[in-house]
């Protein structure tokens, strides 16, 4: 039966391996819209004050926890800020906490509070090293911040000035290069062999970068790694529905304040949480593929981690609704991804 014709599917609960929820009350907030859609996720550490301890992760842990409805289930699966400050003994620590499942790295300066990030890789290896004895995966932001490099190059110059040496230097180091855009990501990630994968967000695979000047600047668009040319978002869909393990979902879900969103300098970051999975089934219906949104939502993530699959299900039927305009957060509101637009799947309880 093809895709355009199943008005209802079923799939193992997916996980999403790229999260931010932020602190405080856009926590409470958001965390809702994922714990209603995934039973777990890789939760990003760039907080304002950057999570690069275990005693630091595991308080965030414990926000996150007594934030979650009752009633959800939903397990945070932590990660540590890397700077150029982390030690070995902290990588050691963390492997052994048994709730930090990654380190992530950032750029300094390559997107929102990414101030403390690493300026200089070869000063880093020896915690690099340490990951790769303990098997603790490396998450890259996969950006150059050279000035000289044109904003939509940044992820190529990436991958030939650092990405090839550490795949080279490191070579049983698992590492995932986050939410690619890119032909030239897609490519590497295919050659590069099995401790090598990439999460693939909802907005890449709907968005080219025409949709920053849809009638305007659109600053709800606006992301980092920057939306890119209709020919990348090809490339990213190709792999998604490929059925390569290597390739597995990753929401990226970024949300922002409205007034830091349409600002003289806008904050980068969509809101995607409130429609996640309906949106991939989105995606992966109109390219006939909804056979494959299990593998790229529910197996290929937990496969990487060493994590088992879910055992519970999530059923998503075809049928349209519309997205609030905005939502509440205290005294601010958040712009979702097509706010006051449709979208042609819903979840189900089961």
């Amino acid at each position: 039966m093809k895709s355009t014709e199943i008005e209802e599917i079923r799939i193992l609960r997916p996980d999403d391996w790229h999260l931010h929820l932020r602190d405080g009350i856009m926590l409470r907030t958001v965390l809702p819209d994922t714990a209603a859609r995934f039973g777990r996720a890789i939760v990003m550490p760039n907080l304002k004050a950057p999570v690069t301890t275990v005693a630091a992760a595991q308080a965030y842990r414990q926000r996150i926890l007594a934030a979650l409805p009752e009633g959800m289930a939903f397990t945070p699966l932590m990660t540590l800020y890397l700077t150029e400050a982390t030690t070995v003994e902290e990588i050691r620590a963390a492997k052994a906490s048994g709730i930090v499942h990654a380190v992530k790295y950032y750029p300094a300066g390559a997107t929102t509070n990414s101030e403390n990030g690493v300026r200089d890789l070869r000063r880093v290896n020896a915690v690099l090293a340490a990951m790769e004895e303990l098997d603790l995966p490396l998450l890259m932001h996969g950006e150059v911040t050279d000035p000289a490099v044109d904003v939509f190059d940044r992820e190529a110059a990436f991958i030939d000035r650092h990405l090839l040496s550490l795949r080279r230097d490191f070579p049983g180091l698992r590492m995932v290069l986050e939410h690619v855009t890119t032909r030239a990501a897609v490519d590497f990630v295919q050659a590069a062999g099995p401790r090598t994968a990439a999460t693939i967000t909802a907005h890449h695979l709907l968005l080219n970068r025409n949709a920053l000047f849809q009638g305007g600047i659109r600053p709800h668009h606006y992301c980092l790694p920057v939306l890119k040319r209709e020919q990348h978002r090809q490339a990213l869909l190709a792999a998604a529905i490929s059925g390569s393990p290597q390739f597995f979902l990753g929401t990226d879900s970024a949300p922002h304040p409205r007034s830091a969103k349409e600002s003289a300098c806008g904050c980068a970051g969509i809101y995607t949480a409130h429609a996640a999975i309906e949106l991939y089934a989105e995606v992966f219906a109109q390219a006939n593929a909804l056979d494959r949104l299990e593998g790229f939502a529910s197996r290929h993530g937990p496969a990487f981690y060493g994590l088992p699959c879910n055992h519970d299900q999530t059923a998503l039927r075809r049928e349209t609704w519309t997205v609030p305009e905005s939502m509440h957060s205290g005294e601010e509101t958040i712009v979702p991804l097509r706010a006051g637009e449709q979208v042609f799947w819903r979840i189900l309880r089961i």
